[in-house]
């Protein structure tokens, strides 16, 4: 039997940072061990296909939550990553930082080396920015373009009502201020954590990749974790480590294996009828995401709809694609939007706006209709509190690994989440009622905050808000006594050889995208674990 240095749980994002920091000395013998397969097909590759993959089964995990009692009980949808790359693999590529706020607060929150000063030094290695003038910021592995020169003339609606109400412009990346998203993007492909970091360090003997390989536990001696057991191809196999195993499955499924594994809240253990191994009651908690309100308006002007609306239209970008790596295809329609502030006399932007020149508003089965629009012109505004208070939980509903664990949001639970709902509501009415976007639109296609109270543009969100995918916190890094479950170094408190890697250890959700800062936190991780840390 193979024994590795390190056994890395997941290939999505964190975990295809770690396999290339962590083999690139040649030495260390690193496993990686991903429950889905290759990531080497056009859905993926192509970022129009993010319309597919959105439901994609061999792909996407597909979870959902439980009953949301604020949200009138409604049920949502969680996409999550299967497959080399994970949800680099399957998101709308939108590249942001977040606010160095975030971070400072992760600091405050008992993490020395995790402020703003110390993030940034790790996303200057991360990023190789691609100027809308072509020129280039950086020599990291990742790619970070800016395609604005391409997105939809209609954008410049939006910015024009940016600059009517007085917000600020700035770079969606590194802080606050509107303006076009930069995406993860190179050539006209999409440009994923696998393709970054993952790929290229294949090639190495030390590294060794396994797909399609579902774990089912960690392999423990007392409290030290020693290997994994994992299903591959309708057998149990197990794989030791006389390193570390590092847990890289994401905010949902690296809390289940912590608890089917015997590490979690003591009393659900005992109920599923497994060891408790160590009681540790944060592990699934301070569940935390970003929850959306999306406005849809008519307008004469053509938008994406009159390209991805027709087959001719759709015709005519295949090939632009297929010639040049240009056009609709190559691109996010996630095209505009930014980091603002509700109300001037707030510290920091507390909303995350975005702007798409296109509109879906018929709800198809497991579908995502970018290729279906809507027959008329039409684009979708919208908006998200940066930094909700509500906090749910993810637990075990069954001691199968494979089963799906209960989802539990909360969302809308505290009165600071319900008062930013009606801000945000409120800020897009601003922007809708400015002469740019007011002139362009020619009436709303469902409801709309303009003209409308507090309690009906709250009742609206309760009916109709959304995840924007970005579930995060539940192996909180924090001391133990605050609730944490791993430490500064993201070594899981009370366990020995057993760290988590993903955005499961935010001590708080950034205010942005998710993605940027699940990348930096393991190239930090990886810095780290080669220091001995």
């Amino acid at each position: 039997m193979d024994i590795w240095d390190y056994i890395i749980i997941g290939a999505g994002s964190a975990g295809s940072v770690l396999a290339e920091r962590l083999s690139a000395d040649g030495r260390a013998r690193v496993l990686v061990v991903e429950a889905g397969g290759t990531d080497r097909r056009p859905d993926i590759r192509v970022p129009i296909g993010y319309g597919l993959t959105f439901h994609g089964k061999s792909v996407n995990w597909r979870m959902h939550s439980e009953p949301d009692p604020e949200l009138n009980g409604r049920r949502m949808y969680w996409p999550r990553g299967k497959g080399l790359g994970g949800s680099s693999s399957i998101n709308a590529m939108v590249y942001a930082r977040g606010l160095p706020g975030d971070y400072e607060d992760w600091a405050s929150a008992g993490n020395p080396g995790w402020g703003a000063a110390d993030v940034a030094q790790v996303y200057a290695r991360v990023e190789r920015r691609i100027h809308a003038d072509g020129t280039r910021t950086g020599n990291g592995p990742l790619w970070v373009s800016d395609r604005s020169p391409e997105f939809h003339p209609l954008g410049r609606h939006y910015i024009d009502a940016i600059r009517a109400l007085g917000l600020p412009e700035g770079d969606t990346v590194t802080g606050e201020g509107a303006g076009p998203y930069c995406t993860t993007t190179r050539k006209g492909w999409r440009h994923s954590a696998a393709d970054a970091f993952l790929r290229p360090a294949m090639k190495r003997p030390n590294l060794r990749v396994i797909t399609g390989a579902e774990v089912l536990g960690l392999m423990l001696e007392g409290r030290r974790a020693t290997g994994i057991r994992y299903r591959r191809g309708g057998q149990i196999m197990t794989a030791e480590c006389r390193g570390e195993v590092i847990l890289s499955a994401g905010a949902v499924k690296s809390p289940q294996l912590l608890q089917v594994s015997g590490i979690g809240p003591g009393d659900l253990l005992q109920r599923m009828g497994l060891p408790v191994v160590l009681d540790a009651p944060g592990v699934g908690g301070a569940l935390q995401d970003h929850l959306a309100v999306t406005y849809t308006y008519r307008c004469e002007e053509p938008t994406l709809n009159q390209v991805m609306g027709s087959r001719k239209g759709q015709v005519m970008a295949a090939l632009r694609y297929a010639l040049f790596r240009d056009g609709p295809f190559s691109l996010s329609v996630n095209q505009m939007g930014g980091l603002v502030r509700s109300r001037p006399d707030l510290a920091q932007a507390d909303m995350q706006l975005y702007f798409n020149p296109l509109s879906y508003s018929t709800v198809y089965r497991d579908k995502r209709p970018l290729l279906r629009p809507d027959p008329w012109p039409g684009f979708i505004i919208s908006f998200n509190p940066c930094r909700p208070t509500s906090r749910g939980r993810i637990d075990i509903a069954s001691p199968d690994p494979t089963a799906q664990p209960a989802i539990r949001p909360n969302s809308l639970s505290t009165a600071r989440d319900l008062d930013d709902m009606v801000a945000g509501g409120r800020l897009i009415a601003q922007l809708m009622e400015a002469e740019p976007l007011r002139k362009l639109a020619v009436a709303a296609h469902g409801f709309s905050p303009v003209g409308q109270q507090d309690d009906a543009i709250l009742a609206d969100a309760r009916d109709r808000a959304g995840t924007v995918y970005h579930p995060c916190g539940t192996c909180r890094m924090a001391p133990q006594e605050a609730g944490g479950v791993v430490d500064p170094t993201l070594r899981v408190h009370g366990m020995d050889r057993l760290r988590v890697v993903d955005a499961s250890i935010f001590p708080n959700i950034t205010s942005a995208n998710t993605n940027a800062p699940v990348i930096m936190a393991a190239m930090r991780a990886a810095d780290l674990i080669l220091s001995g840390a």
